[in-house]
């Protein structure tokens, strides 16, 4: 039987040092790095927002930086988050197109207590929990993930019969390695970033 990656997504790490910046929630980690001379990036890692940037730049530089990159990565995550209605309806596209409509939730909504788990379903009430990680990953990687839950409507366990509801799905294994690699990933050691010079 696979491994399911759904459920066995790593805690995320508590940062090391927050800095204040953007108005955004949670801890910013910024990463310094003697390799990196011009480019600046960031991404969310659990909970927080880990920025990269050259070691030679000065602190008022790294302050302006992650307000920057606070603000785009706010941007680009405002353009791609569903909400809950938005998430309902391709729920039921979903489940139209790969399991003949069969699977009916009650309820589909976004949590932020799923830091285990990318998603949950109760069947004897209908309802689907996705977590909040998911937001801005690849669409394939919801619709998969969409999938795993509207299966468990039907079929509650992992057995062969419900892998065989998600073998309709053309992405299944694609979406499963790229959850398997974030988890992979965020249990990776991470190396405290180089100050100054």
């Amino acid at each position: 039987m696979p491994v399911d990656p759904l459920h066995s997504a790593a805690r995320p790490r508590s940062a090391p040092s927050p800095l204040a910046g953007g108005g955004e929630p949670g801890a910013v980690e910024v990463r310094r790095s003697a390799r990196r001379r011009r480019t600046v990036s960031a991404y969310r890692e659990g909970d927080r927002t880990v920025v990269l940037i050259p070691a030679r730049m000065s602190e008022a530089e790294e302050q302006r930086w992650v307000t920057v990159m606070l603000d785009r990565l706010a941007a680009q995550e405002s353009k791609r988050m569903l909400g809950d209605t938005e998430l309902a309806e391709r729920a039921a596209r979903l489940s139209a197109q790969y399991l003949g409509g069969r699977a009916r939730p009650a309820t589909v909504r976004w949590v932020t207590n799923q830091n285990t788990r990318w998603g949950s379903c109760t069947p004897a009430e209908g309802s689907i929990r996705l977590s909040h990680r998911l937001q801005g990953m690849p669409e394939y990687v919801l619709d998969y993930v969409l999938l795993h839950e509207l299966a468990h409507l039907l079929v509650p366990g992992h057995g062969p019969g419900f892998w065989r509801l998600l073998e309709a799905y053309p992405r299944t294994e694609r979406a499963r390695g790229y959850l398997e690699g974030v988890v992979a990933a965020d249990r990776l050691p991470h190396l405290p970033a180089a100050r100054g010079e």
